[in-house]
């Protein structure tokens, strides 16, 4: 059965693979998982046909048969207990690499995406200047412990794993905030994820949606 996701109609990212269905899409790569999208605007996630398939009115969603889920994150760990290639045999080895998909959402994100929303909704308030050098110090230190703890490996624990799929999609959130920079470790485990074949493809195939649908002008 071929899974359908949903993605945005025109992403805010600007086909940068940023969007959360670029994770999923990622994960049905490595996978080797062939899968539909249904794209949806801004105005179709508030309705009641995709609030059913997500409460939250948000991207992205997965449907298989009489299975929906949303959540990037519960999405990609669907896939990797039910396919081969995203989580080790070993038992101990296949607990930690959830961990690290728990602490790449949990831990890593919520300060890169607090940072990132900071000029939208509090760009005009007096002190959001004097604020972002506290949420840029919130998400350096993260990054430095994460580096302290990769060391010069190439993926957190052994093997690439659906953790690392999720840390790697997670630092990418970083762009454009020259922090990584700092943590050349970190940028180069970022590049190597960049470098798998199953991302490139899935990253080919979010930005064609960008390319198709955004003014020749608009274009990255």
């Amino acid at each position: 059965m071929t899974p359908t996701i949903t993605a945005f109609e025109r992403s805010p990212d600007r086909g940068r693979g940023l969007a959360r269905d670029m994770r999923v899409r990622w994960a049905l790569e490595e996978v080797g998982q062939p899968y539909d999208v249904r794209l949806v605007s801004f105005g179709e996630m508030t309705q009641p046909a995709h609030l059913a398939l997500h409460p939250f009115g948000q991207i992205p969603t997965f449907e298989a048969g009489d299975l929906v889920l949303f959540e990037s994150g519960a999405i990609v760990l669907h896939l990797a207990e039910r396919h081969d290639g995203l989580l080790p045999k070993d038992g101990n080895a296949r607990a930690r690499a959830i961990a690290w998909m728990f602490a790449a959402l949990n831990t890593v994100e919520p300060p890169i995406v607090e940072r990132e929303q900071a000029p939208y909704v509090e760009g005009d308030r007096p002190w959001h200047k004097e604020r972002q050098p506290l949420l840029e110090g919130r998400i350096r230190e993260r990054l430095g412990q994460l580096a302290s703890r990769l060391g010069d490996a190439d993926w957190l624990d052994g093997a690439f794993s659906a953790g690392d799929l999720m840390m790697v999609m997670v630092l990418r959130r970083t762009d454009g905030m020259a922090l990584l920079e700092d943590f050349p470790t970190l940028a180069a485990y970022v590049a190597r994820g960049e470098a798998r074949p199953a991302y490139r493809r899935a990253f080919a195939a979010q930005h064609e949606v960008f390319a198709a649908s955004a003014p020749a002008g608009n274009r990255p």
